[in-house]
């Protein structure tokens, strides 16, 4: 192990290194940001202090978080003498981005904040203005925020910074990415298996990623693993990672000079060092280098990735704020967290304190007369997009370009009679992703825990690999340095990597297990925020959808029991605004081409698609399936029994493919066995048609939904998830009386097919039984029938149980031949 010594001896500042001129712009930058930082926090008058601070210069709801900003606002300083000695395309992320004030105050140094947003000028006025709407009611966020310029992570969840910024740089190879890594959220999960990202980057076509590790010892209230963690011992650990870590250390929170000299110089080597690997792979024939990766930067040697830098910066946690409060401490401490000085309208001493840190900062050698940033101090902006705030990668509709889209329908399959043929909807889907991917070999990506086979899409092997920068023997299929698809068993890092890939202009599926999506419910709580927010802000431009594609669900499994049968995940989405979520069940192979060709094609949305992977009936050829998935929901003719300009007696609705199989097996027996009664087939593809039209854009109107379903007449609806969830959204229609849903109830095991569907009540005997007791009547003219019902459906639970497999008449079940739809 070796340690790398950092730092510019003062006598030792060159011109091809760093000048002393340079430090001394960069620290006035610094200052200007922690003073405007600290004004957010804190002030609605006054933002200038031309006269003395009173305490109805101050806000009356104190909120922010200063502990993290400081050293924030000391990096960005730092990153922009590089961007502009260099003309280098830089992204910051923030990942305490409940450090909002110090993004926020880089944006409006950089000229950027007050060109979108023309109430926050860029004079006393202006800062006045960018210090009230903090936090404050009517304003913006404390946390990085869409309303943030410069900013793709929402601040308030801490864990996703660095899975953002690799994927940001996917696919970029001009781009460096800057990723601030807190201390404490260097303690969560996601965060922790992030650091593996770097061994799915293709240094020859990808950016890359600078994670800067800030430790500044504390959280809220208590000290930080890492912060306390000997220092040879996180060297071994981030080394063990692969990184090269520079360490920069600020021992005396009053030698800035020397703080400033030794991060420069670390930043130099690092910046050099991301430079040296990506020549060594792109400048020549592109063989690997040696297997010593210390003799090199650039080398892999036998399959050993590239060992990228990274710094490691220690300041005190509230650095330049006051150093103790009441009489105890503050700087360096957990009490600087948020807001180190809590009474400045009720305390004469907290005033005072407030406007010598303010005064610490000597705005008048920052602000000119009109409240303009000196030219001294402006000149160490970037110019144009090379601001990081000003960066469209971080405004990624700006560089989005739309996928050029296969036809689906040159994958599709006829079809004729609806219901004879058994096809995988999966494995005719990875016919089509294979040509998305080879049509747009540079905007799209694949990404999925280790089950792009397992989900039956191989076929998208034909035209990439996947992604690998380790060893690879003679026994591994599909890996490759360079691959569209990204497979790591970790759906945190898949759920990252494709939002920071959105959010910078490009185009992505998550393909995973329906049951294991739950474990990404937060992140993606926090981009159908983003997304909310983002749609409303005129400056941001539309970014693709972020798309979810759940296989291996509930109903069928290969080898798989309980633990991996939970639809719950549409129920989580439903809870989001209406204008970002779509949820589609297409029935068959058709549909579900329909339902990924438009998915693909949209924008700003989340999409999440259901469909098994199993062989499965086809209803509907390739225009009645587009037709179907436009109208989102439809009656199926061929599967009822309905008299032409009559009411029928029942409704036998679903959605989802297994719930449509037995639906229609349940219609026919129904047909068989009661002739003369009128049971209308409905199919729901677009879940959100359920919802009322003043709740949903997709949302049908009543009187189209009572024309459908009708006002009066029973509905018998088979739901691929929790039942709670479709009156949850038809709770307002007029026959919400007749509704009956059948669903999952977290019944299940490792059985067959049919047999999970029977233990949840959702199979064609149960679907017919409970027709055959709600329609008036008809219980009483035909108990003969239900108890046969009852009967078969006894017969068929006890086949699984003797013969291990469901009986044949239903496990290639076909449905009976009649006039072909289309």
């Amino acid at each position: 192990m070796r340690t790398i010594v950092v730092g510019y001896p003062e006598d030792e500042l060159t011109q091809d290194k760093v000048t002393q001129e340079d430090l001394e712009l960069v620290d006035r930058w610094w200052q200007a940001a922690n003073y405007l930082s600290v004004g957010q926090i804190y002030l609605r008058a006054n933002p200038l202090l031309r006269e003395p601070l009173a305490a109805d210069h101050t806000k009356s709801r104190l909120l922010g978080h200063w502990g993290t900003t400081p050293g924030l606002n000391f990096v960005y300083a730092h990153l922009n003498r590089v961007i502009r000695r260099d003309s280098q395309n830089m992204l910051f992320v923030a990942g305490p981005g409940h450090g909002g004030p110090a993004v926020v105050a880089n944006a409006w140094l950089e000229g950027t904040y007050s060109e979108i947003y023309g109430a926050v000028g860029s004079d006393e006025a202006g800062i006045a203005e960018l210090f009230r709407q903090f936090s404050y009611p009517g304003g913006i966020p404390s946390h990085a925020a869409p309303e943030t310029p410069g900013s793709i992570s929402e601040g308030g969840e801490l864990g996703y910074a660095l899975a953002h910024a690799y994927g940001s740089v996917f696919d970029n190879p001009q781009l460096i990415t800057a990723v601030v890594i807190g201390d404490g959220e260097a303690e969560t999960g996601p965060l922790a298996a992030s650091w593996h990202s770097h061994n799915f980057l293709d240094p020859v076509h990808d950016g890359a990623v600078l994670p800067i590790l800030h430790l500044n010892g504390y959280k809220i209230a208590n000290p930080t693993i890492l912060a306390r963690m000997p220092e040879e011992q996180l060297e071994q650990l981030l080394r063990g990672y692969g990184h090269e870590p520079y360490f920069v250390t600020v021992a005396d929170p009053d030698d800035t000079a020397k703080a400033h000299r030794d991060f420069a110089a670390a930043l130099d080597d690092c910046v050099a060092g991301i430079r040296e690997i990506q020549e060594a792979r792109r400048g020549g024939s592109g063989e690997e280098g040696t297997d010593d990766v210390g003799a090199s930067a650039g080398s892999r040697g036998n399959g050993t990735a590239p060992r990228w830098p990274m710094i490691v910066l220690r300041s005190p946690k509230g650095w330049t704020g006051p150093r103790t409060v009441d009489g105890k401490q503050v700087e360096g401490t957990w009490r600087s967290h948020q807001v180190p000085l809590a009474e400045v309208r009720t305390n004469e001493k907290h005033l005072r304190q407030l406007a010598e840190w303010l005064a610490s900062y000597r705005p008048d050698e920052l602000f000119d007369a009109d409240g303009r940033l000196r030219p001294d101090v402006a000149a160490n902006a970037p110019t144009g997009n090379l601001r990081m705030s000003a960066t469209p990668h971080a405004n990624g509709g700006l560089l989005r370009k739309p996928l050029k889209l296969p036809a689906y329908a040159s994958h599709a399959v006829e079809v004729s009679p609806p219901g004879t043929e058994r096809i995988s909807p999966m494995i005719t889907l990875g016919s089509w992703m294979r040509d998305v991917i080879s049509l747009n070999m540079e905007t799209f990506r694949l990404f999925g825990p280790d089950e792009t086979a397992s989900n039956r899409l191989q076929d998208v092997y034909e035209v990439t690999d996947k992604v690998w920068q380790y060893r690879i023997d003679d026994v591994d299929e599909h890996l490759a340095r360079s691959g569209r698809v990204l497979e790591v068993l970790s759906e945190h890092l898949c759920q990252g990597w494709m939002e920071g890939y959105l959010l910078t202009g490009r185009h992505g599926v998550f393909s995973c297990y329906e049951a294991f999506i739950h474990i990404v419910d937060s992140m993606f709580n926090q981009h159908a925020k983003w997304l909310k927010v983002h749609r409303k802000l005129p400056w941001r431009q539309p970014v693709a959808s972020l798309n979810y594609l759940l296989s291996s669900h509930v109903w069928q499994q290969d080898h798989n029991g309980f633990s991996h049968q939970d639809p719950g995940f549409i129920d989580h989405a439903v809870n989001k605004k209406a204008e970002v979520i779509r949820v589609y069940l297409p029935p068959d192979v058709n549909t579900l081409l329909a339902v990924m060709e438009h998915c693909l094609a949209s924008t700003d949305y989340v999409n999440i698609v259901v469909s098994g992977k199993q062989p499965s009936p086809t209803w509907l050829g390739p225009a009645d399936a587009a037709n179907h998935c436009r109208r989102g929901l439809g009656i199926w003719e061929f599967a009822g029994s309905e008299v032409p300009g009559e009411e029928p007696d029942v409704v036998l609705a679903c959605a989802g493919d297994v719930p449509t199989v037995e639906t229609v097996a349940a219609a026919e027996l129904l047909k068989e066995g009661a002739p003369g009664l009128k049971v209308r087939v409905v199919n729901v593809v677009d879940l959100m048609r359920l919802q009322d039209a003043s709740e949903h854009p997709h949302g049908l109107t009543s009187r189209d939904f009572d024309g459908i379903f009708t006002p009066d007449k029973p509905i018998i609806f088979a739901y691929h998830g929790y039942p709670s969830l479709i009156h949850r959204l038809a709770y307002r229609r007029t026959n919400q009386e007749g509704l009956h849903v059948r669903g999952y109830k977290e019944e299940g095991t490792t059985t067959t097919p049919f047999d999970m569907a029977m233990l949840n009540g959702i199979d064609r005997f149960q679907l017919a039984i409970d027709a055959i007791d709600r329609v008036p009547g008809l219980a009483e003219k035909h108990s003969l029938l239900r108890q046969d019902l009852q009967d078969r459906r006894m017969q068929a639970r006890e086949h699984t149980r003797t013969e291990g497999e469901d009986p044949e008449d239903i496990r290639n079940w076909t449905l009976k031949n009649r006039e072909t739809n289309g």
